[in-house]
């Protein structure tokens, strides 16, 4: 049994899509601002704290870019499903959908994923108070 899927519903997406990327981009740019800052503190002071967070900005900076890669790929596997609808190859199209939102959720899991790093890098900023 075959869903039946018209052109609104690959549509629906591109706002949920568009605001996570733009999410994605603004955590982007924070981290690039705090390494920049890291860099310079490191560089007066190398101590064991900024070197953790500086391995542990790696790690949120590459799982970003790889959030940001499952989600436009999301999105670009959209518009093809919008195409294969289009042409009347429903067919494909619905397949294609569904690797959409398979890479949609792989975008959302690396989320949570960052998240729960980016608490440890606060917690490292909590303990260096407490000490």
């Amino acid at each position: 049994m075959i869903m039946e899927l018209t052109l609104t519903t690959p549509a629906l997406l591109f706002s949920s899509i568009s605001l996570i990327m733009l999410a994605y981009t603004n955590r982007f740019l924070a981290y690039a601002n705090t390494i920049r800052n890291l860099h310079t503190a490191y560089k007066q002071d190398p101590s064991k704290i900024i070197k953790a967070q500086i391995v542990n900005l790696r790690k949120r900076l590459y799982l970003t870019r790889s959030m940001q890669i499952f989600g436009i790929t999301s999105l670009l596997l959209c518009v093809l499903s919008m195409f294969f609808i289009y042409i009347q190859q429903e067919f494909i199209a619905v397949w294609i959908f569904g690797l959409a939102l398979i890479l949609l959720i792989i975008s959302l899991a690396l989320l949570i994923w960052e998240i729960q790093i980016s608490v440890r890098a606060l917690e490292l900023h909590l303990q260096d108070i407490e000490a």
